[in-house]
């Protein structure tokens, strides 16, 4: 019978008995290593011993498929120093009390749960769902934990809905430092004093380092953010939420002339706009020949939705150029006076938007910060709710995507 060794990996132990028992199962019996421990009275250093422990039964990483049990019997000593001199038993530093697993277990587990369910993991470990949820419990927090946080740089504010319908609102509040984007809060529902609240926690020493907070133009995120950091942090209304809003208001125009020309034209020339509504909001660049034919023959038909097409890539083509937030300013009231001038009337509430925003929308341009990493993390949230045929509650929800952001880096 051919026989290979391999490394325990655990520290401070020797191993005294290794069996392999007939439910294809292996059990390895360790000893201590370590001489005293510490006395959990006086907290002073210990040495006479006394006696064992409990046996304590451990799972630990399968080997060749097969479940694996570390076996121990942890040493006891006693205190000289203490009245009752009473008696301490030793634990070592890769397993934690009351816990049936060791850590580097714990930890593999963690690994496991990373883009994946509470459930899938419980049944591929043969554990029971209270188990993963014990272990996801005691080494994952559901608030952030600021000490582990060095900076924050650029603030990201979004919500997204736990239900169907748009319904049950939380508020998701990211840090965006170097590439990496950190999980800071999930906030039950998106008030304005709801954020205020979180932003003023944040350690002062954290929201010294904050240099831009990004989010849509919902009122409640960009007035929070300007109440708590004052003029010295820019809010950043998110150029694609901008140009959304552009083209929105190109669908309602396209919507209407469709509406038309469906009335107008024979059923054969009809035909020959088809898809037009993708074709719109595709980019310039990416059509191809023949869905540039579908537009003239479109524009043919409808000149005020040329019109309308061209001051929409127009306003796109401004936030594409490398200017300063001056000259973005200018070059938007230019834009906005083109759009008048036209008689055009689909854009009047766009417009609007665009007054009351020009400050915050224009700050894009001095960094060119976007929220493109919170509506990143909106699509991960998206995934997560669907393998775990949501998530409802939002500490649960904060652990998960805490896990799916950083668990690779902490436990692979």
């Amino acid at each position: 019978m051919a026989i290979f060794e391999i490394t325990l990996d655990i520290p401070d132990v020797e191993i005294e008995n290794v069996e392999l028992t007939k439910k294809e199962y292996i059990i390895i019996t360790v000893v201590s290593t370590v001489e005293g421990t510490h006395c959990h009275k006086c907290g002073r250093e210990i040495s006479k011993s006394y006696g064992h422990g409990k046996m304590i039964k451990l799972r630990h990483l399968s080997i060749l498929g097969m479940d694996v049990y570390i076996h121990i019997r942890p040493v006891r000593y006693q205190c000289t120093h203490c009245d009752g001199k009473p008696v301490t038993t030793q634990t070592l530093n890769w397993y934690n009390p009351r816990s049936p697993h060791t850590k580097v277990y714990d930890e593999h587990i963690l690994l496991e749960m990373v883009n994946s369910t509470v459930e899938d993991v419980s049944i591929k470990e043969g554990l029971g769902y209270e188990a993963v949820m014990g272990i996801l419990h005691r080494y994952i927090g559901t608030e952030v934990n600021w000490d582990r946080i060095e900076r924050l740089d650029t603030l990201g504010l979004d919500e997204i809905s736990l239900k169907k319908g748009h319904g049950d609102f939380v508020t998701i509040v990211t840090s965006r430092v170097a590439g990496k984007t950190t999980i800071l809060a999930v906030l039950k529902g998106r008030t304005k004093e709801t954020v205020k609240k979180f932003l003023y926690s944040i350690p002062k020493r954290l929201k010294k380092t904050v240099k831009a907070v990004c989010s849509d133009m919902y009122y409640g995120y960009t007035n929070a953010a300007a109440e708590v950091f004052g003029k010295d942090v820019k809010i950043i209304v998110d150029r694609f939420h901008v140009a959304k809003l552009c083209r929105n208001d190109l669908d309602g125009l396209r919507k209407k002339e469709i509406k038309r020309l469906k009335k107008e034209l024979s059923e054969e020339e009809f035909k020959k706009l088809k898809n037009v509504m993708w074709i719109l909001r595709k980019d310039l660049d990416e059509l191809t020949d023949e869905e540039l034919e579908v537009l003239k023959c479109l524009f043919r038909h409808s000149p005020i939705l040329e019109l309308a097409y061209k001051l929409c890539n127009d306003l796109t083509d401004i936030f594409e150029d490398d200017i300063s937030k001056s000259v973005a300013a200018c070059r938007i009231n230019d834009w906005k006076k083109k759009v008048k001038e036209s008689g055009l009337k689909c854009f009047n509430r766009f417009i609007s938007t665009l007054d009351k925003y020009m400050d915050k929308i224009t700050n894009y341009f001095i960094n060119r910060q976007t929220s493109g990493f919170v509506e990143g993390l909106n699509n991960k949230i998206k995934v997560i709710k669907r393998r775990c045929y949501g998530i409802l509650n939002i500490k649960h929800l904060f652990q998960r995507i805490y896990l799916d952001l950083e668990g690779y880096s902490l436990y692979a």
